[in-house]
């Protein structure tokens, strides 16, 4: 192989490489968001009645 070849594979490699870390870190602030919903909407929730039984949601899985 020569050097050109060698490089065009690492820049390749790295190319891929960097989409896959931006698609780690796109994931990981989505998890956050979602980790911040869920904690700041808890204390509402849990004031909130339920909608549902436990009943309506097995009746439901077992129609679907």
């Amino acid at each position: 192989m020569t050097i050109e070849t060698d490089l065009k594979e690492i820049r390749s490699l790295l190319s891929t490489l960097n989409k896959k870390v931006d698609v780690l870190l796109e994931d990981k602030e989505t998890l956050q968001y979602m980790v911040l919903a869920e904690k700041s909407l808890k204390e509402f929730l849990e004031k909130e009645p339920d909608i549902y039984t436990v009943k309506d949601v097995k009746a439901k899985v077992k129609h679907s």
